[in-house]
């Protein structure tokens, strides 16, 4: 059932003994999200856990450090930016049909919480600030914190097409309320590992072209990533280069991931849709930023995406005429 900020904000009221769910592969925005809530319900007394399928990176010590977990049986589950019970990872087993309270930004969301707090805004994060504000509870530096970098990750620092007025209002309050914003930018926008730099240059290395250069592919395979050292969040800074080069209006990097399956990040440019086009091979996301898992080798999988591809440049040419 699709609900209000404001039944949203009698839910979380109410409820207690809370675990907060964050999607595999964890961003910014799911861990900006959840921890802030945390935070901020902790600090009106509730009991609330993070948890996530996937180990977080030390990018996001900002977001964790300090926390621990309590010791409690969970008896209200929320979910933050996952849109499908799939991107749960390993949890989806036991928390996948269980989930009470979903909050949210993808417009691919499937529906599979009692209660969805949906809405297109540029990061779950906007929409965290929003509950955090309306309950009035002091936005601390450490909750500022983390839904700052929620929303500059999901922004790009700013710089994508998504950004809005709200997203900077926000911005300039969170600063207000001692968001670390010069070490965020730092961390997340000038900083380069070497394990992602030879990533990078052995993934140009294969960069492939296709349909008169408006459609660039990045691989990444095991053996790569091995080579490489990186790991399966260095690769996530990749997609953004594919939408870099010059005349390409969709931009992919597909990556092997330890089961044998592809993970495809999609980047589009206006004039096509990046969630409908991995909708159809069974993923989803946002207009401009969206991704789909394929089953089968690096050339089947491949084979599938630029099938998709070529499907979507053709529409765009048809409605173009």
């Amino acid at each position: 059932m699709r609900i209000s900020l404001e039944q949203t904000v009698k839910l979380l009221s109410k409820n207690d003994k809370m675990l907060i769910l964050t999607h595999t592969h964890p961003d910014g925005d799911t861990l900006g999200s959840g921890f802030s809530l945390c935070y901020a319900l902790r600090s009106i007394g509730k009991k609330v856990n993070v948890l996530c399928a996937d180990s977080i990176s030390e990018d996001y010590d900002l977001i964790t450090e300090g926390y621990e977990a309590e010791d409690f049986e969970a008896e209200y589950i929320i979910s933050v930016d996952v849109a499908s019970p799939e991107m749960l990872g390993r949890l989806e087993e036991k928390y996948g049909g269980r989930v009470d309270l979903c909050i949210d930004h993808h417009g691919s969301n499937s529906d599979y919480a009692k209660n969805l707090l949906l809405d297109h805004c540029a990061a779950t994060t906007e929409l965290i600030f929003s509950l955090v504000k309306m309950m009035d509870i002091p936005v601390t530096k450490k909750i500022a914190d983390c839904i700052y970098i929620g929303i500059s990750t999901d922004t790009g620092c700013f710089k994508y097409a998504n950004t809005t007025s709200a997203s900077h209002r926000i911005a300039a309050e969170l600063i207000d309320a001692g968001a670390d914003y010069a070490t965020v930018n730092r961390i997340f926008f000038d900083t380069k590992t070497k394990s992602y730099i030879k990533l990078e240059k052995m993934a140009m290395a294969g960069l492939e072209m296709h349909f008169d250069d408006r459609c660039a592919i990045m691989c990444v395979t095991k053996e790569i990533l091995e080579k490489s050292k990186a790991t399966q969040e260095d690769c996530a800074k990749l997609a953004p280069i594919t939408r870099q080069i010059e005349g390409v209006l969709v931009g992919v990097v597909l990556r092997e991931q330890d089961d044998g399956t592809f993970k495809a990040s999609v980047r589009t440019q206006s004039g096509i849709n990046a969630s409908d086009l991995c909708a159809k091979l069974g993923g989803g996301g946002h207009a401009a930023a969206a991704g789909c898992t394929l089953h089968g080798s690096l050339e089947e999988s491949k084979k599938m995406l630029l099938d998709s591809i070529e499907e979507a440049l053709n529409d765009r040419d048809n409605t173009d005429k």
